[in-house]
């Protein structure tokens, strides 16, 4: 289904088409060092300084996607976003929780096959190759590879001279060269200028044509407001709306508002509401994805890791109850870290 063409121009994802990544109560712990700031001189004091503490980054997500769709993530910093479309990519594993895909999915990046002194051509050539492509399938979409990175001339200087946007521009295009059916996208767009947005947009438009599937992280909700078809907003870990990209991206960009502002209450009062709101989407989500996790997709199924050990409330988010491994959000809303 082509994008329509009302000012936005955002991608509108089919009504039906088949899933292509199950995320089933996705939980990520990280046991970290954590420096006791009060000095004690004492032998035993020094010693237990430094002591390890869990932290919860992502706290039961589950969700599906579809061919077609284009999601985007979006959530204050510390919110999981990032950790999240690592865990969807494959890149590291959830401390428990099951994620299914229909295909391998592709994360926006190829730095290690980049080299800083290789120019931009000969960059391209070696990242389509990482990425598995023939040697005359490199020279087939080399072309559309610098259109799209918008480098000019500066494709045959080396990275190295690069800006951290124009590397960022390579990187989008070279990974579009493969045509994966699922990419995900950590902040790419947002280094880009108009001409840039633009083309991203329209070979993004081209790949979901093809039924694929685009997962965005970004800070900008209008970014996610103006390209996406549906939008999930996580805050602490967890997933607070997951809807229509329009409706979710606007009441986030309110809160945040209220939020950089100082109307701590009033935004307190929105993120109440917002949470509530999604209390039966939520519900259905863990159902539906418990369903599609038993189905033929279950066949695919990498072994699971062994269930995470039983670890200590986190200290830095007090808010959450104990118990909130069965408990989706807090009853009271505290804004005051991570401002």
């Amino acid at each position: 289904m082509a994008p329509n063409n009302d000012e936005s121009e955002r991608w509108e994802a089919p009504a039906y088409s088949p899933l292509t990544v199950v995320a089933q109560n996705i939980r990520v712990r990280y046991r970290v060092l954590r420096t006791d700031r009060t000095v004690r001189e004492d032998l035993i004091g020094r010693i237990q300084r430094k002591q390890k503490v869990s932290v919860a980054a992502i706290r039961g997500v589950s969700f599906t996607a579809r061919s077609g769709e284009f999601i985007g993530i979006i959530g204050r910093n510390g919110s999981g976003k990032s950790t999240l479309l690592r865990i969807l990519a494959g890149l590291e594993p959830p401390s428990s929780g099951t994620v299914l895909t229909s295909a391998s999915p592709m994360l926006l990046g190829v730095n290690a096959a980049l080299i800083p002194d290789l120019t931009g051509a000969e960059n391209i050539k070696l990242g389509a190759l990482a990425m598995g492509l023939s040697p005359a399938q490199v020279d087939e979409v080399f072309d559309d590879v610098v259109e799209l990175s918008a480098l000019g001339d500066a494709i045959d200087l080396p990275m190295r001279t690069y800006s951290s946007g124009m590397g960022s521009r390579l990187k989008f295009a070279i990974s579009l060269a493969a045509n994966p059916s699922i990419l995900m996208i950590d902040e790419a767009l947002a280094t880009g200028d108009a001409t840039f947005t633009e083309r991203s947009k329209r070979a993004m438009d081209s790949m979901l044509e093809k039924a694929g599937t685009v997962f965005l992280v970004n800070h900008a909700a209008q970014t996610i407001e103006n390209m996406c078809s549906r939008a999930i907003w996580m805050e602490r870990g967890q997933v607070v709306l997951d809807g229509d990209a329009v409706e979710v991206a606007r009441k986030y960009r309110w809160f945040a508002h209220n939020l950089a502002q100082g109307n701590e209450d009033k935004a307190a009062g929105l993120l109440r509401d917002a949470i509530a709101e999604g209390e039966d989407q939520r519900q259905s989500m863990a159902l539906l994805t418990s369903s599609a996790s038993s189905s033929t997709l279950a066949r695919h199924q990498p072994r699971r890791p062994p269930a995470a050990p039983e670890l200590e409330p986190d200290p830095f988010m007090k808010i959450f109850n104990q118990d909130s491994e069965t408990r989706a959000f807090p009853t009271q809303v505290s804004l005051s870290e991570d401002r």
